[in-house]
């Protein structure tokens, strides 16, 4: 059996895609992989033994600066990613069984494996990014908000967007492929039966009318790899401390300033991530240390609480470890709906970016270290699932015969 992965995005959109990688080569499945070029991605799925086929520019790029880039520089990223997309995909699906793509940016993927014969699996990371009336759809930089309050207007209005910005370019391909036009892109991209690669305690599928989730479990590896010398020194010369990360995205201006600040005046230390940002928040103080590249499974369970920007990997690993959440997201993608889980769960606070202050920090601070909270977040952790990325991987298997 041939499997063909696809997605393009941050490190949170390709690892659940290596979990997937790993499980379906212990069953014998030959795999390869359509991820952006970076560096780092080529050497992870080198590492597993899967080829990486890269498509479209590094995302790194896109993500160095303090902001993200404006409406009409997304416009034209996502349209040369299309055409990339259709340039690249024929070969690199070609002698698969099965594509499964990963993010509403594959656009070209069901196209080309239906022009090909090729079964094709839709999967999402978060309840959020399917249609649903209990949820609005997640924000979508570069694109009008609507002003609608209730749901289903707001899923409608964004599927007009969707096909404002791909629905010309996809149909001009499908007609050179002698397929049919689509009429509504995002339900086109997303199926009737899409996949779910969530925990089902910390994001179910709330359910959806026409809409056959199947919820599989989020897809992970376990990390095993020991902590650098240096940060096991840290950790061993005081209490706990409190962590402040942001992965692959740029944090809001200041953020990560008043988090230190925040965090020192509780009298806690501090342990800050660089990320992608590069994070440069420590000074001369011994109680403040910054790490680099890290098994975040093997050090969330040695931190007092985890500050972060609500990714579904670092939602999902600091959950896993018991620790409670203070998160502060971005208004984008699936950041301000894990902030809602973590709120509603009881495994800490959520705040709004524009709105934080440093005060604003102390008082979720506070909330996420009280007793309380931990006893919640501890009592969750038992709960979560670590099999998913195996389930999927079966499933695919089996209805692949």
């Amino acid at each position: 059996m041939r499997v063909l992965l696809s997605t393009y995005g941050t490190r949170g959109d390709v690892e659940p895609l290596v979990a997937l990688a790993v499980r379906l080569r212990e069953l014998g499945a030959e795999v390869r992989m359509c991820a952006p070029p970076d560096e780092e991605f080529a050497e992870r799925l080198a590492g597993i033994g899967v080829r990486l086929v890269p498509v479209g520019p590094p995302v790194r790029e896109l993500m160095r600066g303090k902001t993200l880039p404006s409406a009409a520089d997304l416009a034209r990223y996502r349209d040369a990613l299309v055409e990339t997309q259709f340039d690249t995909f024929p070969a690199a699906f070609d002698g698969c069984d099965v594509v499964v793509a990963a993010g509403l940016g594959q656009v070209a993927a069901r196209s080309v494996a239906e022009a090909a014969d090729i079964r094709y699996v839709y999967v999402s990371y978060a309840a959020v990014h399917l249609p649903s009336p209990h949820h609005a759809p997640p924000p979508r930089p570069g694109w009008p908000e609507p002003g609608a309050a209730d749901n289903r207007t707001l899923w409608e209005s964004d599927a007009r967007s969707v096909d404002a910005q791909f629905a010309g370019a996809l149909n001009g391909h499908r007609t050179a492929l002698g397929l049919p036009p689509v009429g509504n892109v995002r339900d086109h991209i997303l199926t009737d039966r899409p996949w779910l690669a969530a925990d089902p305690v910390l994001g179910a599928w709330p359910g959806a009318p026409g809409l056959d989730v199947v919820q599989t479990g989020a897809w992970t590896l376990a990390d095993e790899r020991p902590l650098p010398a240096d940060l096991e020194s840290f950790l061993d010369a005081g209490a706990p401390p409190v962590y402040v990360g942001f992965g692959s995205m740029p944090p809001a201006e200041g953020i990560g300033g008043m988090a230190v600040e925040a965090i020192r005046a509780l009298g806690h230390r501090v342990l800050v991530s660089r990320g992608w940002a590069d994070l440069d928040l420590v000074d001369d103080g011994d109680d403040c240390f910054a790490i680099g590249e890290v098994s975040h499974q093997n050090l969330f369970r040695k931190v007092a609480a985890v500050v972060h920007h609500g990714g579904a990997g670092t939602t999902l690993t600091a959950a896993r470890a018991g620790t409670p959440h203070v998160v502060i997201p971005l208004q984008l993608s699936d950041n301000p709906y894990w902030a809602g889980r973590v709120a509603a769960l009881g495994l800490g606070a959520a705040l709004d970016a524009p709105t934080t202050t440093v005060a604003s920090l102390g008082a979720a601070l506070e909330s996420a270290l009280s007793p309380e909270t931990g006893a919640r977040a501890k009592a969750l952790a038992s709960r979560l699932r670590t099999d998913g990325a195996e389930v999927a991987a079966r499933r695919l298997v089996d209805e692949s015969q």
